[in-house]
């Protein structure tokens, strides 16, 4: 009986002592996959009844808009997209412009910082004949 106990906890100790070598690594392979997130993904939902045409976010600091985030798309009334960054942005204040297909028009929003928002919610407000944005 007591040669049992002797071989089990070898075997014990080994395995604790992988286990304790591993965690570590494991942690640092789930940062790894986090970090290929950026920070300020957000999903972007149309809720004003219109097809959005193109959306550009681009950085408050910046003077340029950068490229249309849909690419060859449209947003859809009802639909949603996810918008997402590179790990290796840095900004956290950016600024979005939507057009939308019917008539050309534009709506944007600035200073809005996408590094604490997760989702953005866009509305048409008939009543005052504006484009109106919520976000969490």
């Amino acid at each position: 009986m007591r040669n049992r106990t002797m071989r089990r906890f070898p075997s014990t100790l080994a395995r604790r002592l992988l286990l304790a070598a591993l965690l570590p690594a494991a942690a640092l392979a789930g940062a790894s996959i986090a970090q290929a997130q950026g920070r300020q993904d957000f999903e972007l939902v149309n809720r004003t009844g219109y097809e959005i045409r193109e959306v550009y976010v681009g950085a408050t600091r910046s003077t340029e808009w950068g490229r249309d985030v849909l690419g060859q798309g449209v947003l859809p009334a009802n639909a949603r997209r996810q918008i997402r960054f590179s790990a290796r942005t840095r900004d956290c204040m950016f600024d979005i412009k939507v057009v939308y297909s019917d008539d050309d028009s534009t709506a944007e929003w600035r200073n809005l910082d996408l590094c604490s928002i997760s989702r953005i919610s866009l509305f048409w407000d008939s009543k005052r004949q504006v484009s109106r944005a919520e976000w969490e």
